[in-house]
């Protein structure tokens, strides 16, 4: 199987989504970097990183917390995911290892239906490729490292499309973003703008109120 990085959907895979994920399928060939970020890589930018989002029965989406420490993005919501080493044959596997390491999700468990445009994380000077997934045969996952996952949570679709659970996010810096309260968390950042467009342009996303405002210090 060959992929490409962003837009590739196996024909093979794709006969076996469910069909509610079958509009945000149809999407992914033509998303484009404006429509989740306004933070583009360029060339030589960055170090190379991968998220799995990864979709499962409920219908639900898999997120983790970080744990806690002196580190960037210490204590948020994220998607399983990190740093691609050297063993990584492509980001899909940098998606898949971290995923597992983090959770104990079985990668064999997952199939892989395409990925997003490569996104830059300014704080961490990370270009992260989201990696989608449909979870066809789901099992219990929980944190495997304490050092660096705090919590593992099936978050449900209908509480993050629900227009009560919507915020905008206002951090200290100045930044301002789509968020989510959800499962006491408050998703934010890199992940709920990822989110936030995901459900945009599968047609999933209701209207919500932007003029409600959650701080975050994190």
């Amino acid at each position: 199987m060959t992929w490409r990085r962003t837009g590739f959907i196996d024909q093979q895979v794709a006969t076996g989504l469910p069909e509610w994920l079958h509009p945000l399928a149809r999407a992914v060939p033509d998303v484009q970097t404006s429509n989740l970020t306004q933070f583009a890589p360029t060339d030589g930018q960055g170090r190379s990183a991968a998220v799995l989002v990864l979709f499962g029965d409920g219908p639900d989406v898999l997120v983790i917390e970080r744990a806690r420490g002196p580190v960037a993005h210490s204590g948020q919501p994220a998607f399983p995911g990190g740093a691609r080493e050297e063993s990584d044959v492509d980001t899909f596997a940098t998606a898949l290892r971290e995923a597992q390491e983090e959770t104990g999700v079985d990668p064999e468990a997952i199939d892989v239906f395409g990925a997003l445009p490569d996104l830059w994380v300014p704080v961490s000077d990370y270009v992260v490729s989201p990696v989608l997934g449909w979870w066809h045969s789901p099992h219990p996952v929980q944190v495997q490292d304490p050092s660096e996952v705090s919590r593992v949570q099936r978050v449900d679709l209908s509480a993050l499309v629900d227009p009560a659970n919507r915020y905008t996010v206002v951090h200290p810096s100045g930044y301002r973003g789509p968020g989510f309260a959800v499962h006491d968390l408050v998703i934010w950042g890199f992940t709920a703008g990822v989110l936030s467009g995901l459900l945009d342009l599968s047609g999933w996303q209701k209207p919500w109120d932007t003029s409600r405002e959650i701080a975050v210090s994190a």
